[in-house]
Parts: structure tokens; sequence; C-alpha cells
């Protein structure tokens, strides 16, 4: 019904920088909220940024003044630049985002994850 799909991972050296995008599509009726998350090996999945339909932002503290969460609503995708990545910034990233679809119910969707690798 709903689907989240994530591109623009991949490796970069560190100090550099990567761009996600997250395209939402399928009966939808509004996007309430959408986020990253980000997931290493052996760890929990945690927040990276998230932002709200009227585009109020929020980051975890560490990545303040490096990533930046952004949204184009008339393309229902959601956007993470990253810039001055470090090699703990190595995880696979995820979209969620809160849906209400078509039919008026709500769900929080994940997509697939793409990968960022980040070389020392």
């Amino acid at each position: 019904q709903v689907q989240l799909v994530e591109s623009g991972g991949g490796l970069v050296q560190a100090g550099g920088s990567l761009r996600l995008s997250c395209a939402a599509s399928g009966s939808i009726f509004s996007i309430n909220r959408m986020g990253w998350y980000r997931q290493a090996p052996g760890e929990q999945r945690e927040l990276v940024a998230d932002i709200t339909s009227g585009g109020s932002t929020n980051y975890v503290e560490s990545m303040k003044g490096r990533f930046t969460i952004s949204r184009d609503n008339a393309k229902n995708t959601v956007y993470l630049q990253m810039n001055s990545l470090k090699p703990e910034d190595t995880a696979v990233y995820y979209c969620q985002a809160r849906i209400t679809t078509s039919r008026r119910v709500t769900y929080n969707y994940w997509g697939q994850g793409t990968q960022v690798t980040v070389s020392s």
C-alpha cells in the first residue's frame, strides 16, 4: 500500500559528504512526520533526525552542525545531507515516516535501508 525507498548511500572518505533521499509512494493521504535512523553492526537502531509536516526539525545533539534534514512535500521525499562524515557514521540508514493512507489509517512505515560507509 505504502512504501519508502532510500537512495544516496555509498562509500565516502572521512570528511566527505553524502545526501540521502527517501521517497514515499502509494495510497498516501498525508505524511505527518519523516525521519532518519541508523544502525551500525552490533548496535541498536538510533534516531538521527526527524522533521514534521510543518518543517520543524530535531537532531541528535552529536549530529547538529553536520547533518541537515529537509523535505519536499510535493515529492513526498525527505533528505538527509551529511557533511564532515566520520568513520563512526558508518551504518545502514533507514527512512521512517508516519503516514496516513487514503483509507485514513495511520502507521509508521520504514524503508529498506541504505548503506553508508565512511573510510578513515
